[in-house]
């Protein structure tokens, strides 16, 4: 028997919870389910609404809601899933101004005013942003995603609603991490000459000049991607048979010289993954303690309609979601490694 909107809804959070931990149990109408049959559950109740043209044009409503709140539930907690170490992750209700506050004393927030960049428009522009003591605004703007559904494909069955729900949540997670990725790229020339370097490859000497700097403001933290992490290897000479075997088992040192390596997810900006998201050649040396330096803050909700073409009867789902994204390096003592030899582009 197909459930009704609250218990639709009910289960359309509570798999969305869900899908960050799919190793834990989860409970659900008194029983404890695993992630697999919550999402199946919800996946079948999905195709069952659209389970034919008749009954997803008289379910549609529905249907969007469903992925509504779907996108409302999971997108920002998958953010701070992802981001949290180094991210701050905010919602606001539509039309709050997102603002955040952080611990700038008077010699940093002259410095805050010059390096902090945040992403403002499609166009890529970044501008510098007027503080107001110790908070700040993230403007925010809306992003959006579509997922096209052929009318052949969806009589023949081909496409189904779960589908274009699973597409929707992957393409607005990549949007939000398109930015960070951005914002990062930007913020790297606001940072002071000597608290970075360039180099041709991994040089030792020089990545731990920069810890030492970055420890003076407190343990430092090294963000960076799989690529950057698997050049990162010290002499050798001194390392144990246990950290060797670390490196043969997960392809990279976890810490370095007692600092933890946090690797940052990577994705391709195309089809043919000739592009990277994230510039492997990069490496964040943050310490631990201070403000997070990425700030991402959620405005409203979440919404989703349908175009319908005229000649061939296809139609799109166009979701609507409005979050900012910005990059604020106070701390005197936040460090980045490039390793040239390491390229955005294959």
């Amino acid at each position: 028997m197909a459930l009704d909107r609250t218990n639709l809804i009910a289960l359309a959070k509570a798999t969305a919870k869900a899908s960050l931990n799919p190793s834990a149990n989860f409970s659900y109408e008194g029983k404890n389910l695993t992630f697999e049959a919550l999402n199946e559950t919800f996946r079948k109740e999905m195709n069952e609404l659209a389970s034919n043209f008749r009954e997803y044009r008289r379910n549609r409503d529905l249907i969007f809601e469903l992925i509504e709140v779907g996108v409302d539930e999971i997108l920002p907690a998958r953010v701070m899933q992802n981001y949290g170490q180094f991210a701050e992750v905010k919602t606001y209700a539509q039309g709050d101004k997102p603002v955040f506050s952080t611990r700038i004393s008077a010699k940093s927030r002259i410095r805050a005013k010059n390096n902090f960049v945040t992403r403002v428009g499609l166009a890529g522009r970044y501008e510098v942003f007027k503080l107001d003591g110790d908070t700040y605004e993230i403007p925010t703007s809306a992003w959006g995603g579509a997922a096209q559904i052929g009318f052949e494909e969806f009589l023949d069955g081909r496409i189904q609603m779960s589908d274009v729900y699973d597409l929707i949540l992957e393409g607005m997670d990549e949007a939000v991490y398109r930015e960070i990725a951005k914002g990062l790229d930007a913020a790297v020339a606001k940072v002071t000459a000597k608290n970075k370097t360039s180099q041709t490859g991994f040089v030792e000497a020089q990545m731990d000049r920069l810890i030492q700097t970055a420890d003076v403001y407190g343990k430092s933290t090294i963000y960076c991607t799989f690529e950057f992490a698997a050049t990162m290897i010290p002499d050798d000479r001194w390392a144990s048979n246990e950290m060797k075997q670390e490196r043969w088992d997960v392809g990279y040192y976890a810490t370095y010289k007692g600092h933890n390596v946090i690797i940052l997810p990577q994705s391709f900006t195309d089809i043919d993954n000739a592009v990277k998201v994230m510039d492997p050649s990069k490496a964040y040396i943050i310490p631990t303690g201070s403000d997070k330096p990425v700030k991402v803050a959620f405005e409203g909700e979440t919404a989703v309609r349908e175009v319908e073409s005229q000649e061939d009867w296809s139609r799109e789902i166009q979701t609507y979601r409005k979050f900012g994204v910005g990059v604020l390096l106070v701390n005197p003592g936040i460090c980045v490694y490039t390793n040239s030899s390491l390229k955005i582009t294959n």
